[in-house]
């Protein structure tokens, strides 16, 4: 269940988002570092994580960072909402990669707005096995010059299901738990299009789970900070000004599986999967703007489905995968482009060339992976000019689904992860 609904978000979350109204950006691509306490008898007390974000709003479906999520029902000051959310379990670094309970987790919430810029929260959330918690929450959003701020407080249920498994570690009794949280959200503007952000939250267990042999503390802090690229007023109002801009486009692909990695392949020096595993994927292109830091840089929202092919060592396999894309297009003589992508990947089941990688390293590997895409096409009707082509691209891409070199619990701790060769034909309309 929590398989399809995350395939599900990740490929449709940006297809049929438009730009949306309100202080959220319509669009937004973040890095940053995130702090955490460990609330374990552990002999390490913090653990940290680089954590890639994307930002897309719409009219009913949304992608804020670590929560992608469907507005079932919205009249004001009423919202309704099914989502997703990405739940840490924070534990020494060095055993996250064999343990891997990071997960997204499934939730319905209930907001009423009392007034403009408040909200009150009700949240109920379930992890895959049905262990429940949820959170009653009031925020505000407030303004200060340059700076963008959030405040929060709340209330943190558990119940004894989620306590004895994620607070006991499955060994210890316990009984359901009321904690409190509070926290603040930041997001300065720099210029242009760059902005710090930051988030810092502290969470007190309640009372009934202190006594358990598992746990040295009950207050937890947790904090983030990094840098994000959204749009500027001018775009908001605005996003597509150039003549030339071409809009919306669908991609289809086929691509080979290599062992080597990135840096062989950026270099034209790349190894034939003595397998032949082989993927095919169609992707498509929402258009968010046609500038970026004042330069005609074309941005998307490319949400896309991947299929990899069976072979004598691997199964039929489905990849969902949602990511901002960046173009810049050139004349020599005739038109390219250059892009790049940055997003997640997320896969039903680990392919053979990724799998066999990782696990010659020891690792286990992990279905949800950081996803990159690096590409060169040429425009058909300038090839052959002729005007019935010119929305035809033809290109070469290297679809890339890694892990950030063991620095993200969310992709397992892992060092590696896979690469396909692909060649594809993309309309734009």
């Amino acid at each position: 269940m929590r398989s399809l609904t995350l395939l599900l978000l990740l490929a449709s979350a940006a297809a049929t988002a438009v730009p949306g109204s309100g202080d959220k950006p319509e669009w937004g691509i973040a890095i940053g570092m995130r702090f955490a306490d460990i609330p374990y008898k552990t002999e390490t007390d913090q653990v940290t994580d680089i954590v890639p974000l994307m930002f897309l709003q719409g009219e009913d479906f949304y992608l804020h960072g670590l929560e992608a999520g469907y507005h079932l029902w919205q009249d004001q000051p009423h919202q309704a909402t099914l989502f997703t959310r990405y739940r840490f379990f924070d534990i020494p670094k060095e055993l996250q990669n064999s343990i891997q309970e990071d997960s997204f987790d499934l939730g319905l919430r209930y907001r009423y707005v009392p007034r403009e810029r408040h909200f009150v929260d009700t949240e109920l959330l379930s992890d895959n096995n049905g262990r429940s918690y949820g959170h009653l929450r009031y925020g505000f959003d407030g303004q200060w010059g340059n700076l963008s701020f959030q405040p929060t407080l709340q209330l943190d249920w558990r119940s004894q299901d989620f306590v004895e498994y994620y607070y006991g570690l499955g060994d210890t009794r316990a009984d359901a738990d009321v904690g409190a949280s509070a926290g603040i959200g930041l997001k300065y503007h720099v210029g242009s299009n760059l902005y710090l952000i930051g988030k810092v939250q502290g969470s007190v267990l309640g009372s009934g789970i202190e006594d358990l042999d598992t746990l040295d503390k009950r207050f937890t802090l947790e904090s983030y900070a990094g840098f994000a690229f959204f749009p500027t007023a001018e775009q908001s109002a605005n996003p597509l000004r150039r003549e030339d801009f071409e809009g919306h486009y669908l991609r289809v692909a086929h691509g080979w599986a290599t062992p080597s990695n990135l840096g062989e392949i950026l270099s034209f020096d790349w190894e034939k999967d003595p397998y032949d595993n082989q993927m095919t994927s169609v992707f498509y292109g929402y258009p968010l703007t046609d500038s970026l830091f004042g330069f005609p840089i074309d941005l998307y929202a490319t949400p896309g489905m991947v299929l990899h092919h069976s072979s004598e060592v691997q199964k039929t396999s489905y990849e969902g995968v949602m990511a901002i894309k960046a173009y810049y297009t050139f004349s020599w003589p005739i038109r390219w482009r250059f892009g790049v992508a940055e997003g997640l990947s997320y896969i039903n089941r680990v392919t053979y060339i990724e799998r066999s990688e990782l696990e010659q390293k020891g690792y286990r590997p992990s279905k949800l992976m950081n996803y990159l895409d690096f590409s060169i096409d040429t425009n058909l009707g300038d090839l052959f000019q002729s005007s019935k082509w010119s929305h035809l691209w033809l290109g070469w891409s290297i679809h890339h689904r890694s892990s950030m070199f063991e620095s993200s619990s969310a992709f397992g701790r892992i060092k590696g992860g896979s690469n396909y060769n692909t060649l594809y034909l993309q309309w734009q309309f």
